[in-house]
């Protein structure tokens, strides 16, 4: 097989699965309102359907990482693709909310494996950095446009076919992956016996997991109940032990050491953030659009579109910007959109046209794409390139874990005030101030570091 035949295979497979992947961390929100008539569930089990996946994602990236080292990276990427494609489905014939939940935990799991190998396929299949880059490109354009297009092609969906057919349409597409990923050559490159940090990743399970349930579970269940108590003292405890384990570790799943560096720790938390606000206020919205305002889920969809069409716009025009002015203001002026489009919310009420409320989605859209490329950049380049891999995957971990946190802390208020547009402001409050908060942190990072070997990073 030449090597262009190999390339186009090797962008082919990982670019239809990675779709697959990106587009079930939105796709699922405009299903929220039908899935919680069909299983009788409330907010509390709504949130555990979006966070079972987002969590366990965000938990295991490093370790999906560490295990395509170990295994080879497209040995482990088909075993991924596999268990996601299989768990999708199970996810479709789900009889009860139990089920679904632990469906979308599979799907987690397979997702964490097959997103950091996929970049080693790709970094294999492409020596040259330049082509390598533009190969990337195309991979994540996929996958943001699929981050983009979620709500509207879940809203067709569940028009045409039901709920169900969100997670059964994964399965052809899955099943196309495995076979283009099978037409792929073995890895070129010996595995290595890399150590797994089993107790960091055990803990950091525990301590994610325990946190995002007390935030779903504090308001119903009351914040003294012994269960709540007893979860955050488990909460406490998980992180402390998940410190320690780190700073003692050979090869930690995320070295300590990186949080030294003032432009690292700005940029780790302008991203995380930025998942947080952006993937709560969907989550808020959808059940807005759809229990507040009587919308169908494919109106729901297309009543996303001002915030979701913009994002690859500010993905694209932010890369340009970074590269010829740096990444300072771009992040800054994307965390203010956002900020002044959340705040733009507050001024719309259930009574008001819907025009209200579209107008402030495009600033929050395209602060959103301005933040994560830029933020990218200025972490990756804080970083030496021996330890860029180990980077993006504490990257990553960062927005998934945001992600799963905005929706745990977004629905938490719901829950807490009544009716809904009471808990919808407490929320745009909070996601405003969010903004502005790593605003301020991240102008302090870049302010007060000297500009090193690449000064466009900051």
């Amino acid at each position: 097989m030449s090597d262009r035949a190999l390339q186009r295979r090797v962008l082919a497979a990982t670019s239809v699965s990675y779709v697959v992947v990106i587009l079930d961390t939105s796709i699922v929100n405009v299903a929220l309102e039908r899935i919680a008539q069909s299983l009788a569930t409330d907010i509390a089990g709504l949130q555990w359907i979006v966070n079972a996946y987002t969590l366990t994602f965000a938990a295991l990236l490093p370790t999906g990482g560490a295990l395509g080292d170990r295994w080879g990276a497209r040995n482990t990427y088909l075993a991924g693709l596999v268990v996601f494609t299989l768990a999708s489905a199970l996810c479709g014939v789900a009889p009860g909310l139990t089920v679904l939940t632990v469906a979308r935990v599979l799907q987690g799991i397979g997702a964490a494996l097959l997103v950091p190998c996929s970049l080693t396929l790709l970094n294999h299949a492409w020596p040259d950095p330049g082509e390598r880059a533009r190969a990337i490109g195309v991979w994540a354009g996929g996958g943001g446009a699929a981050l983009a297009a979620g709500p509207l092609v879940g809203g067709v969906l569940i028009h045409l076919f039901g709920w169900r057919s969100i997670f059964l349409a994964n399965v052809p597409i899955g099943l196309a992956g495995v076979w283009l990923t099978s037409r792929i050559a073995r890895d070129p490159q010996t595995a290595t016996s890399r150590p797994l940090d089993l107790g960091g990743q055990l803990t950091a399970i525990v301590a994610l997991g325990s946190l995002v349930g007390v935030l779903i579970e504090g308001s119903a269940a009351g914040w003294r109940s012994p269960p709540v108590v007893a979860g955050i003292l488990l909460c406490v405890a998980a992180w402390i032990l998940f410190v320690a384990i780190e700073t003692r570790h050979s090869q930690p799943m995320l070295p300590l050491s990186f949080f030294a560096d003032r432009v690292f720790v700005g940029s780790a938390i302008a991203a995380m953030t930025t998942a947080l606000t952006s993937f709560g206020i969907i989550f808020v919205l959808s059940l807005y659009f759809q229990q507040v305002r009587g919308y169908a889920p494919l109106w729901a969809g297309v009543a996303f579109l001002p915030l979701t069409i913009v994002v690859t716009g500010g993905n694209m025009l932010a890369g340009r910007l970074v590269k010829s002015y740096g990444a300072r203001w771009p992040v800054l002026t994307g965390l203010l959109l956002q900020a002044a489009g959340f705040l733009g919310l507050l001024l719309s009420t259930p009574a008001s046209p819907y025009w209200l409320v579209a107008l402030p989605l495009p600033a929050i859209g395209l602060g959103g794409g301005f933040i994560t490329p830029a933020a990218t950049a200025a972490l990756m380049g804080s970083v030496e390139k021996s330890r860029a891999g180990m980077a993006a995957g504490v990257l990553n971990s960062a927005r998934q874990t945001g992600a799963a946190l905005g929706v745990a802390i977004f629905g938490m208020l719901l829950a807490a005030r009544d009716p809904f547009d009471a808990g919808m402001r407490a929320v745009l409050w909070t996601a405003a101030g969010m903004s502005l908060a790593a605003a301020l942190v991240w102008w302090r990072a870049v302010a007060t570091t000297r500009r090193k070997a690449h000064p466009h990073h900051v």
